[in-house]
């Protein structure tokens, strides 16, 4: 079985990753690439370690099958609008999220959702850390839909390539912390209509990114109020995500290099009933389950085919 794929946003870090990942896939052929600021050139130009049948890959016309598209918020809507219905369309960027026609693609949660479905948007990758802990939760009752505060961390490389804008350069983000995108990140939507779906109703959410000195990685921290204890959450999650390949629950704190180049994301969880405190953690590589990991799945549950095909391979450690 051959499904012939393109990727658009070849370029960026996401479309890269899509690229290695389905370079890989024993069900996916790569026959179209597009990026704008690499048109023209061989994908061996940008990719050097590509195998020979897709480095010298330079197609003009196509007719995928499954069309990925990794482009920067604001870039995707209208080019999209122009793919022919009959190519299943899976776009990791942020225009699509939550919109009249396109299914949100949190893969781990709702995967029924997704299966057979034409137009998927990919989450955010805050969301995808986030939102992975929170479901079971949420779906339980087990936390108050209101007053979430989420203060989350991730690599640089969640910023893009960043068009050579020096701020995400190492002389600027080396031996340094910063919080960013204050009151109204782009990923604030998605995530309460997801809490409202999941909990029917949200109220209050406070989210705070933070970009930190590391190229791939995201740790969600979440303060929730809620009376459970800790092995409430753990076996809620545990029940929720039963047979999830890419979910893994742990009482132990996370670190996001367990993640570190997989599909893979980690949850955990520490409660205060006296204080009515839960805490609520997710751990993922924010090019992973984060964009290109999640993507390849949502690929694959369009495709009916097993979620896990081509994305079974071990993480990076160290």
């Amino acid at each position: 079985m051959s499904i012939r794929v393109g990727i658009v946003g070849i370029s960026g870090y996401g479309g890269g990753e899509a690229l290695r990942l389905c370079a890989a896939h024993p069900a996916f052929q790569v026959v179209y690439a597009a990026g704008e600021s690499s048109a023209g050139q061989k994908l061996g130009e940008r990719y050097p370690g590509l195998p020979d049948r897709l480095s010298n890959l330079t197609i003009e016309k196509f007719d995928p099958d499954v069309l990925f598209a990794s482009l920067p918020t604001g870039d995707s809507k209208a080019p999209l609008a122009r793919v022919p219905a009959r190519t299943k369309v899976v776009d990791i960027g942020g225009d699509h999220r939550y919109a009249e026609g396109w299914v949100y693609g949190l893969a781990d949660v709702w995967p029924e959702k997704i299966k057979g479905q034409a137009r998927v948007a990919n989450p955010g990758c805050f969301p995808a850390a986030t939102l992975t802990a929170l479901a079971p939760l949420l779906a339980r009752r087990l936390i108050e839909p209101e007053g979430i505060i989420i203060d989350a961390k991730s690599g640089v490389s969640g910023a893009g390539r960043g068009g050579g804008d020096s701020k995400f350069g190492y002389a600027e983000c080396n031996e340094d912390v910063a919080a960013y995108g204050l009151l109204r990140h782009v990923h604030m939507p998605e995530m309460s209509a997801t809490i409202r779906e999941l909990a029917g109703a949200e109220r209050g959410l406070v989210f705070t990114p933070h970009l930190i000195p590391m190229t791939r990685g995201i740790l969600a921290t979440i303060y929730c109020k809620g009376s459970a204890d800790t092995q409430a959450c753990l076996s809620a999650a545990r029940e929720f995500y039963a047979g999830r390949a890419f979910v893994k629950v742990t009482d132990k704190p996370l670190h996001t290099k367990w993640a570190y180049g997989s599909n893979n994301v980690f949850v955990s969880y520490a409660c205060d009933p006296a204080r009515n405190l839960v805490m609520a953690f997710g751990a993922i590589d924010n090019l992973g389950k984060g964009a290109a990991g999640q993507a390849v799945q949502n690929a694959n549950l369009i495709c009916d085919l097993p979620e896990t095909t081509g994305l079974e391979g071990l993480g990076l450690w160290p």
